[in-house]
C-alpha cells in the first residue's frame, strides 16, 4: 500500500515538472463579426508557433525580422485558412480569405494579425466553427475567439476536445459565458506549469514539521489541512486581487516583469524545501507572491480584449474555475501526501529532491525571462 502511495506522489511530480521543461503553452486570439451574410474578423497567432509550424525564421539565427514574416505570408495564410472552417448552421460554408497580415505585441510575443471576410450562402442566426489550428503538433493549443453582432457578444474556448463548436449569434446565454470561463480557468490552472511549481512547492512541507534542523513528520491531518487551507486562501485572495485589478485597467505591470517575478517565485518557494527560508511563513509566502501571479492570470483575460459588457462575467468565472483547478490538485496531492509523511522517501526524494528538480527548472524560467533568452527548445 505504501508503495503505491509511493509511486502515486513521485508521478505527480513528473507529471508536473516534465511538461514544464516544454515549451509555453500558446493561445491564438479569434475576433469575428457578422453582419447579415457578411463576416469580417481578425486572428491573431503567436509568431513563434508559426515558426513551430511552418518555418518562419529562414537563416535559423533564432531571431525573426519583419523581412523573414512578410516573405512567408502566403504560406501563414494558406495554413491558417486550411484549419479554420465557418458555415452557417444548417445552410452551408462561409469560404474565408485573408485580406490582410500584420504584426502585433501580445503579452507574451509578439503575433502575426490576419485580417479575415468571409461571405455566407444565407444570413447568419448560428455559425458553425471548426477549429484545428496546431492541435496536431501542440495538444495544449486553445483557440479564444469571441463573436460579434451588434452589441451581443458569443465566446468559446476550442480546445482538441472541443474544437467545433457552435457560436449563437444572437449572444450566448450568460450562464453560458460563466461556465465557458469556469472551464477555461481550471485549464488555465492545469497548464499553467509555473503556477503548478509554485503551489506544488508551498505544499509539499504541509505534511511535516521542521524541528533541530530537519523535516519529520507532522502529527495530524488537522494540522496540515489547516496548513493547505492557509496557502490556498492567502494565494486565492492575493491572486484575485491583482487579477481583477489588471482586468478592470487599474494596475498594469509590464510582461516580461511579471513572468520574471513568477519564475522567481518559484525558485524561493523550492528552495524553501531544502533551506528554510520562510517555512513558518509560508501563507505570506504565498500571499506576497500570489499578487504576481495574478497578473499572470489576467494576462489571458487582457489579451482576448473581451468588451465592458462580458468582462465581469468572464473574470469571475475564469477566477472560479482557476480556484477549482487549485482544490482539484491539493485534493490529490494532500491525502497521499500525509500517508507517506513519515517514509524517508517523501522527505527526502519527493520534497528534498522533487524541490531541487523544481528549483533547477524554475532556475532556467528566470534566467531565460530576465535575460530574454531561450535555453530550453520544444
Amino acid at each position: 500500500m505504501m508503495r503505491a502511495i509511493l509511486q502515486a506522489l513521485a508521478a505527480l511530480l513528473l507529471m508536473a515538472a516534465l511538461p514544464a521543461l516544454a515549451h509555453k503553452p500558446s493561445d491564438s486570439y479569434l475576433v469575428l463579426k457578422v453582419q447579415g451574410k457578411q463576416i469580417t474578423g481578425q486572428w491573431d497567432i503567436a509568431l513563434r508557433d508559426l515558426d513551430m509550424a511552418i518555418g518562419l525564421d529562414a537563416d535559423g539565427n533564432g531571431e525573426l525580422t519583419w523581412d523573414e514574416v512578410k516573405a512567408r505570408h502566403p504560406a501563414i495564410a494558406a495554413y491558417a485558412v486550411a484549419r479554420l472552417a465557418l458555415a452557417v448552421k444548417d445552410g452551408g460554408a462561409c469560404p474565408l480569405a485573408v485580406t490582410e497580415q500584420l504584426i502585433d505585441d501580445h503579452s507574451d510575443g509578439a503575433y502575426a494579425v490576419l485580417r479575415l471576410a468571409a461571405t455566407c450562402p444565407a444570413e447568419v442566426a448560428t455559425l458553425d466553427v471548426d477549429y484545428k489550428l496546431l492541435f496536431d503538433i501542440d495538444p495544449q493549443h486553445k483557440g479564444l475567439a469571441r463573436l460579434e453582432y451588434g452589441g451581443a457578444t458569443s465566446t468559446a474556448i476550442f480546445t482538441p476536445d472541443a474544437a467545433h463548436q457552435s457560436l449563437a449569434v444572437g449572444g450566448a446565454s450568460r450562464w453560458t459565458q460563466f461556465t465557458d470561463y469556469v472551464r477555461h480557468g481550471v485549464w488555465h490552472i492545469w497548464i499553467g506549469f509555473d503556477h503548478i511549481l509554485f503551489l506544488i512547492s508551498l505544499l509539499l512541507p504541509a505534511v511535516l514539521v521542521f524541528k533541530a534542523g530537519k523535516w519529520n513528520g507532522g502529527a495530524s491531518f488537522r494540522a496540515a489541512f489547516s496548513d493547505v487551507l492557509k496557502i490556498v486562501t492567502a494565494f486565492t485572495l492575493a491572486h484575485s486581487i491583482t487579477l481583477s485589478l489588471a482586468v478592470l485597467g487599474v494596475l498594469s505591470v509590464p510582461s516580461r516583469v511579471v513572468e520574471s517575478a513568477i519564475a522567481l517565485s518559484v525558485v524561493l518557494a523550492a528552495l524553501n524545501n531544502i533551506w528554510p527560508l520562510f517555512q513558518r511563513r509560508r501563507a505570506v509566502a504565498a500571499f506576497a507572491f500570489g499578487l504576481i501571479h495574478g497578473f499572470g492570470f489576467a494576462s489571458v483575460l487582457l489579451d482576448l480584449g473581451l468588451p465592458a459588457s462580458s468582462l465581469l462575467l468572464s473574470l469571475v468565472g475564469f477566477n472560479v474555475g482557476v480556484e477549482l483547478g487549485q482544490l482539484a490538485i491539493v485534493a490529490v496531492f494532500l491525502p497521499l501526501a500525509f500517508m507517506a509523511r513519515h517514509s524517508a522517501f517523501y522527505r527526502k526524494i519527493v520534497l528534498v529532491g522533487g524541490s531541487a528538480v523544481i528549483f533547477a527548472i524554475a532556475s532556467v524560467w528566470l534566467i531565460e525571462r530576465v535575460l530574454d533568452l531561450k535555453i530550453i527548445t520544444p
